[in-house]
């Protein structure tokens, strides 16, 4: 299908709601896969020209969290580490693995989240005062960032959420510093998972760029949401969103 503006708006529209999504819990790319494939993309083109707009939201999302100082710098580097193991294997796996195995994979990890969202909501905001730690002292942290990465490498949609749980439930950051550090992790995995797809020719920069202005303009006003919400709110809205996105990979 040719780009039409009203195919470009309706992605900058899209875009913006996925941005908001994606900074604030996960699961934005429900949207914004099927709408590039209505362009005609096949599934891994979809995936691979999705990412620029995701990268391009984390640029967005980090820099208006670490105006704020909520940008947690102190154990980034061992927090990326594992995240951009883990997410070089994912993409690798995306580019030779049958494009079938991505929604199994999706649905599977958006039940769980929701499962242990429900049998232990701790995990995805541990109690107010609660000391962070370092990825050295929690062992099951550098394991839970290595399988968050690759499953970001391999699906990105839903991604938001086993970050999230990585970082708040073994590293107990509260969900605001969690998701700015979601941010990074993705950012990283995320320039590997490109470097991949541009390698194999599978991205297609124009309605690629024309959907991150909608998701850089989401990731902004998510960002002034979540500085000001309540926590509750914040959790509130992750459930909500884990449930959309058990749905929305059902269906998709």
């Amino acid at each position: 299908m040719a780009m039409t503006l009203e195919y470009g708006l309706l992605l900058v529209s899209l875009g913006l709601i996925a941005g908001i999504i994606n900074t604030l819990a996960g699961g934005g790319s429900n949207l914004t896969l099927p709408a590039l494939m209505v362009m005609g993309m096949p599934a891994d083109v979809a995936n691979a020209t999705n990412r620029v707009a995701v990268w391009l939201q984390c640029v967005s999302g980090m820099s208006g969290f670490r105006h704020h100082n909520k940008l947690e710098t102190q154990d980034i580097v061992p927090v990326l580490l594992p995240n951009l193991l883990g997410g070089l294997c994912g993409a690798l796996a995306a580019a030779w693995l049958p494009a079938s195995w991505v929604k199994p994979l999706l649905l599977g990890t958006l039940l769980t989240m929701t499962l242990v969202m429900l049998i232990k909501p701790a995990t995805f905001g541990p109690p107010e005062g609660t000391p962070t730690k370092r990825v050295k002292d929690i062992p099951m942290a550098w394991l839970g960032l290595l399988l968050a990465g690759f499953y970001g490498g391999f699906v990105q949609a839903g991604v938001g959420f086993v970050l999230l749980a990585a970082l708040c439930g073994t590293l107990h950051y509260d969900l605001v510093r969690g998701n700015a550090l979601k941010l990074a992790c993705t950012l990283a995995f995320t320039s590997l998972s490109l470097v991949v797809f541009i390698a194999d020719d599978l991205v297609r920069w124009v309605p690629g760029l024309i959907l991150a202005i909608g998701t850089m303009l989401g990731a902004r006003v998510a960002v002034r949401f979540a500085i000001s919400a309540n926590p509750k709110v914040l959790k509130a809205f992750l459930f909500v969103m884990t449930l959309i996105g058990c749905i929305a990979a059902y269906a998709f």
